[in-house]
């Protein structure tokens, strides 16, 4: 059988920024495990056209245009979708919208819904007064031009409900959507400590003169980077580094973060998603200090696994499903918390080989709970419930 996989934005600052190390590939890679045909479609708003074809999957690119022009980019996109089951990820408009409107036309498709983030957590109500409205509609600009705008999120999480079935990847969303948890795997073959050498690594990456903390994701403010170089600024010592890897793609917070805490900061480049574990092999802490929001609730963070998978010595905070993963094989603290983080910082190179340790014990449950096979195993009992019914 084959699955439509349907993306609402494959740019660089969407789906597309990490080159097929996002949700949408991983759940691709499970399904492939399945013995499934996968096709992977979406659009690309903006100019940011990114290189997808080492991601292995066919896959499909419209540019996305406001309405009016959106409903013929929509018409074409539909004549494409051909699986006999479509995966619209996230309850939007340009996915699940679509996904409905295809199996409308076509009884043999059956649609699953996968949330992986809660999109309205992102945004301020829409109260516009009258003047606003009419300009949101009228003018070419106007917000309600955007085909995924909140108005219409709103609506569209309101029909989750008509996917045949939900997946989720937080107890979060699992609690507001229902739905099977499915969390983000790991390719823990790819991403095996083993095979790389973090002492050639941080030379060749200039970072052997370093103790290096590493946030191996794109920063936001509710990612709580701004706690770790605090903390490190209470600490004081100079061969201590944050890495930052890839910077952000959606404004100009990596510049705000360098004007202010730039001493620690060691930026690296974004790498190609095959790159990635020979970089976080560089790394003797990996952090994830998210900060206590609904946005971050809602998350299941991949630099996460990108560490326990490298058997790191993971530094993260007690936000959302992070205790859960991380268990006892991993150093907790309270969110928002510098003190805290200096104080662990300091444990953790004071105690290395407890450390170490502890990061085995990760790599271990990444490979048992949230690898790219445990996403196979829930998938293939949640498509044989779908398939019977």
């Amino acid at each position: 059988m084959k699955v439509s996989i349907l993306v609402s934005d494959l740019s660089k600052s969407g789906a597309g920024r990490w080159g097929g190390a996002v949700r949408t590939f991983l759940l691709a890679q499970a399904l492939k495990k399945l013995n499934y045909e996968v096709e992977i479609l979406g659009f690309v708003f903006g100019d940011d056209q990114p290189d997808l074809s080492a991601s292995g999957f066919p896959v499909t690119t419209l540019p996305g245009r406001n309405y009016p022009g959106f409903i013929q980019v929509a018409r074409t996109l539909l004549q494409k979708i051909d699986g006999d089951l479509i995966y619209a990820l996230r309850p939007k408009p340009t996915t699940l919208g679509l996904a409905l409107l295809k199996r409308s036309r076509s009884r043999r498709s059956r649609i699953l819904l996968d949330i992986d983030d809660w999109e309205l957590g992102w945004h301020n109500p829409y109260k516009p007064n009258f003047k606003q409205l009419a300009r949101d509609i009228i003018k070419p600009e106007g917000a309600l031009r955007y085909p995924d705008h909140r108005l219409y999120l709103q609506g569209m999480e309101k029909l989750a409900h008509r996917a045949d079935a939900i997946t989720v990847h937080t107890h979060f969303l699992r609690e507001r959507f229902g739905g099977t948890y499915v969390p983000n795997g790991k390719d823990t073959t790819r991403f095996d400590p083993q095979l790389y050498d973090p002492q050639e690594t941080r030379l060749r990456y200039g970072l052997s003169d370093y103790r290096v903390l590493m946030f191996p994701g794109a920063p936001r403010p509710y990612k709580g980077i701004e706690d770790v170089l605090a903390a490190l600024e209470q600490l004081d010592q100079p061969d201590l580094r944050l890495a930052i890897v890839g910077g952000s793609p959606y404004d100009d917070y990596d510049r705000k973060l360098l004007e202010r805490w730039g001493r620690w900061i060691v930026k690296l480049p974004t790498f190609p998603v095959e790159k990635m574990p020979e970089i976080v092999s560089a790394a003797h802490i990996v952090v994830v200090p998210q900060r206590d929001t609904p946005a971050a609730k809602a998350q299941f963070p991949l630099k996460l696994t990108d560490g326990m998978a490298m058997a790191k010595p993971i530094l993260a905070t007690r936000v959302g499903d992070i205790p859960e993963i991380v268990a006892d094989a991993g150093v907790l603290v309270d969110p928002s918390c510098a003190e805290q983080l200096a104080e662990k910082i300091q444990w953790i190179f004071e105690n290395m080989e407890t450390a170490r340790a502890m990061g085995l014990k990760a790599r271990q449950r990444c490979v048992e709970q949230y690898s790219i096979d445990t996403m196979a195993a829930i998938l293939a009992g949640l498509l044989q419930r779908l398939h019977s019914s």
